[in-house]
C-alpha cells in the first residue's frame, strides 16, 4: 500500500510531528509529492487517551504508561503547544490499581503529565467521597459538568480555560449518566447525574467570548444501547469544535466529524492508541481541524519514558507487601488448575460464582472456568493468591436474561464436554446436569434456579462477567442485553466474601453433575393423562411457562415436514429449534448465522432435513 510505506518512512525519517502531516495529506487523498502547504495560524495539539483501566503495565498489543509517556514526550518535544487529556475510567481496573484504591494511577498520571481528565463510570467504584479524594491528589483538575450532588452543586470543576500560545481553550468534562448502575449503587448514593446535553448548552453559551476553541471531554461513547451518547450531545449543542471520547471503548482512526462540525475522537481501550488531535487556529477560530492514532506499531522506535517506567516499577514493589496481606483460610485446596476449571464444576469455581451473585444480589452466577487462572493452596489466603487467580481485571456485570437464554449459554458451556473448553460454566444459584450421550446444544437438562425448575419464559438477574456479557467464549446470547449494572472487580468481589465470611467449600457442590435426562416429558401447566406413557405438549404451546428444558427437543411439539420456517416476533433460534426437532447451533451452521442471538421477524430460517 503506497500510501502506508509512504507514511511509515516519513515517520521513521523526520519524526512523529511530521507524519501527522503525512497522515493527514494521505487522509486528504494524496500520497507521494510534495504534501499540501500547512494551513495558516497556530497549531496546537491535543493528545488523549480513554479507557485505559488502570494498563500501567505494557503487554502487547497494550502500550502501558510507560511507552504512552514516551509518545507524549515525541510529540510534545515537536510541538510545545500541545494538552493532554483523559476521558475516563482509568483509575480503576487491575490489582495495581485496586489495591491502593486508586492512588497508585494517580502518582503516575500526575508524572504523566495530563492537563485535565474527566471521571468515568469506573472512577466511583472505590466510592465517591473516595474518588474526591483522589481527584485531590491529582495535579491536574478532574472536571465534570453534569455530576452533582443532592443539593444540586458540582461534585467537580465543570470546565476549565487553557491559554496555549494566546489561544483560549474552553475544556469542559461529561460523565455518563448510566454510572448511576454501572457502578454498585452505594458508590453514588447522594448523587445525581444530569443530562450532559442540557449541562453541555449551558457550559457552551457561558464560554462564547471567554474561548476561542471549546473542547469536550466525555465518557459517553457511542453505544446504540446508551441514551445519552457523544453523538446525540453534539447533536442537540451546536459551538464545540472537538468532542474528545470514551466509555464504549470506540476506535475512531481519523475521528468522526459529526453534527454541527463537530470533530469526534477516540482511542479504544487499555492503552492500545494514542489519539492525536491537530487544530490550527486563526483569528479566534479553528480554521482545520484532523484526528488520528497511534499505535505500538507505529510508535516501535519510542523508547519508554525511564521516569514513569521506574515509578510502576517501585509501585509494584511497594504492593509486594499488600499482596501478602491475609484474606482468609481455607482449609482444603480451591482447585483452579486448566485442566479442572475447563472441564468441570470446582470448589473455586463455586466461590467465585457465589461472590459474583451475593455482590450483585443476583438470581444467578455465571463465569467461565477460562477466567480462572491457578488453584489455592490449603492453609492462608492472600491478596496475591486472588490476583494471580483472578488477573485480569474483570468486571461483575449483571444482566436481565430469560430462562431460554440461561439454558442456551449452559449448552454453549458444556458443548466440548468432557473436553476441555475455556467457557466451561462455573455457576451459583442454578443447578443442572448434562447428558453427554447428546448432541451439542441439547445436553443440558434438570435445570433449577434456586429449588426451582426454570422457567423459560421468565426473566432473571444473571451475574457474569464483561468479557462474556458482550459475547466472550461464545456466550453470543448475551450480548443483546444492556447492563443492568455493575459491581467492580472480581478479584475484590472475591476478596470481600471471603473476607465476610462467605462459605469456603471444601468440594464442588454438586451444582454441574452428569446423568442422561429422563425419558418422561416435562410437566405442564395443564395435567396430563396419566394413562399416556409419553405425552407430547399441545401443538399450540411448545413452550410452558415453567418446564425443564429436555435434552430430545424433537418431542416437545409435533411439527409437520417443512422446509423454510419464517421468523415471527418473540422467536429465538433455540425456541425455533425445540419445534423442529434440532438443536439452534444446527440452525445457526445450516444457515449460516454469525450472530446466533440476532434473528428478526421475517426472516426465512432453513430447517434440517
Amino acid at each position: 500500500m503506497v500510501k502506508s510505506k509512504w507514511f511509515t518512512s516519513i515517520l521513521l525519517s523526520t519524526g512523529l510531528l511530521v507524519g501527522s502531516i503525512g497522515t493527514a495529506a494521505a487522509a486528504d487523498g494524496t500520497s507521494g509529492g510534495t504534501a499540501p502547504a500547512a494551513p495558516s495560524g497556530k497549531h496546537i495539539t491535543i493528545l488523549h487517551t480513554n479507557d485505559m483501566h488502570a494498563g500501567a503495565v505494557a503487554s502487547s498489543p497494550e502500550m502501558g504508561f510507560a511507552k504512552v509517556t514516551g509518545i507524549f514526550n515525541q510529540y510534545r518535544s515537536q510541538n510545545p503547544d500541545t494538552l493532554t487529556l483523559d476521558a475516563g475510567d482509568a483509575l480503576h481496573g487491575t490489582p495495581f490499581a485496586t489495591l491502593v484504591r486508586g492512588e497508585s494511577i494517580v502518582k503516575v498520571m500526575n508524572e504523566m503529565g495530563y492537563d485535565a481528565m474527566v471521571p468515568g463510570n469506573h472512577e466511583f467504584n472505590y466510592g465517591w467521597n473516595r474518588l474526591v479524594e483522589l481527584s485531590q491528589m491529582l495535579k491536574f483538575p478532574m472536571l465534570s459538568s453534569n455530576v452533582k450532588k443532592s443539593d444540586g452543586s458540582d461534585l467537580f470543576k465543570p470546565y476549565i480555560i487553557k491559554e496555549v500560545d494566546g489561544v483560549k481553550i474552553g475544556i469542559i468534562g461529561f460523565s455518563t449518566p448510566e454510572t448511576a448502575y454501572k457502578t454498585s449503587p452505594k458508590n453514588v448514593e447522594g448523587l445525581k447525574f444530569a443530562d450532559p446535553a442540557v449541562e453541555a448548552k449551558k457550559m457552551v453559551d457561558e464560554l462564547k467570548g471567554k474561548a476561542d476553541v471549546i473542547v469536550a471531554v466525555g465518557h459517553l461513547g457511542e453505544d446504540k444501547s446508551s441514551i445519552d451518547t457523544s453523538l446525540k450531545l453534539v447533536k442537540e449543542v451546536p459551538g464545540i469544535d472537538v468532542f474528545i471520547d470514551g466509555h464504549s471503548h470506540t476506535v475512531l482512526e481519523h475521528g468522526l466529524n459529526a453534527d454541527n462540525n463537530t470533530l469526534i475522537a477516540s482511542a479504544g481501550e487499555y492503552t492500545k492508541y494514542v489519539g492525536v488531535v491537530d487544530l490550527w487556529v486563526n483569528g479566534g477560530k479553528v480554521v482545520k481541524k484532523e484526528a488520528k492514532l497511534v499505535d505500538e506499531k507505529q510508535a516501535a522506535d519510542i523508547k519508554p519514558d525511564e521516569k514513569v517506567a521506574s515509578l510502576v516499577a517501585s509501585i509494584q514493589k511497594e504492593q509486594e507487601p499488600i499482596l501478602k496481606e491475609k484474606v482468609g483460610e481455607t482449609p482444603v485446596k480451591l482447585e483452579g488448575s486448566r485442566e479442572k476449571a475447563r472441564t468441570s464444576e470446582t470448589n473455586l469455581g463455586d466461590l467465585l460464582a457465589d461472590a459474583m451473585r451475593d455482590v450483585s444480589k443476583s438470581d444467578v452466577g455465571l463465569t467461565n472456568g477460562g477466567g480462572i487462572r491457578a488453584s489455592i493452596e490449603a492453609g492462608t489466603i492472600t491478596k496475591g493468591d486472588i490476583v494471580t487467580v483472578l488477573p485480569f481485571g474483570n468486571q461483575i456485570v449483571q444482566l436481565k436474561v430469560t430462562g431460554e437464554d440461561i439454558v442456551a449459554a449452559l449448552e454453549n458451556g458444556v458443548s466440548d464436554y468432557p473436553e476441555s473448553k475455556g467457557g466451561f460454566p462455573q455457576v451459583s444459584g442454578v443447578s443442572f446436569k448434562i447428558d453427554k450421550s447428546k448432541p451439542k446444544g441439547s445436553r443440558v437438562h434438570s435445570v433449577m434456579v434456586g429449588d426451582k425448575a426454570i422457567d423459560l419464559k421468565a426473566t432473571y438477574t444473571l451475574a457474569t462477567n464483561d468479557f462474556m456479557s458482550i459475547g466472550g467464549d461464545e456466550y453470543t446470547m448475551f450480548n443483546k442485553y444492556p447492563q443492568a449494572g455493575m459491581y467492580g472487580a472480581l478479584d475484590e468481589a472475591l476478596i470481600s466474601y471471603i473476607q465476610k465470611g462467605g462459605n469456603v467449600p471444601a468440594e464442588p457442590q454438586g451444582r454441574i453433575t452428569e446423568g442422561a435426562a429422563s425419558a418422561a416429558p416435562a410437566p405442564q401447566p395443564e395435567p396430563t393423562k396419566p394413562e399416556t406413557p409419553a405425552p407430547a405438549p399441545e401443538p399450540e404451546k411448545p413452550t410452558a411457562p415453567v418446564v425443564k428444558p429436555q435434552p430430545e427437543p424433537a418431542k416437545p411439539t409435533p411439527v409437520p415436514a417443512a422446509s423454510v420456517y419464517v421468523v415471527k416476533k418473540g422467536d429465538s433460534l433455540y425456541s425455533i429449534s425445540l419445534k423442529y426437532g434440532t438443536t439452534w447451533r444446527v440452525l445457526q451452521n445450516l444457515n449460516h448465522i454469525k450472530n446466533a442471538s440476532l434473528i428478526y421477524p421475517g426472516q426465512t430460517i432453513k430447517l434440517p432435513a
